[in-house]
């Protein structure tokens, strides 16, 4: 009798252990899907962030030309002479 008791024992074990593994394949598939869906939208996400980088990168490009093309403009309009210079109204005595 203590025999069949300790299959019995042995084979309740086994099927338990067995449940609990399927259990577990279930959780970790689970899991693998969400994390998958998780990378997909990770992904999308980092693509349109590089778009938009892209983007940024020649906005700022061109407002640095633009830029020094306002400074070269400034630097024109001060270097330009200005005409004759005012004459002065004293009176120099001799």
């Amino acid at each position: 009798m203590a025999r069949k008791n300790t299959w019995a024992k042995l084979a309740v074990a086994v099927v338990l252990s067995l449940s609990l593994t399927a259990c577990k394949d279930a959780k970790t598939l689970q899991e693998n899907e969400q994390l998958k869906a998780h990378v997909a939208e990770l992904q999308k996400e980092n693509g349109q962030l590089g778009n938009e980088l892209e983007t940024m990168t020649a906005a700022r490009d061109a407002l640095t030309k633009e830029n020094e093309a306002l400074k070269a403009q400034m630097k024109a309009r001060k270097t330009k002479p200005s005409g004759k210079k005012a004459t002065s109204r004293t009176r120099h005595r001799k």
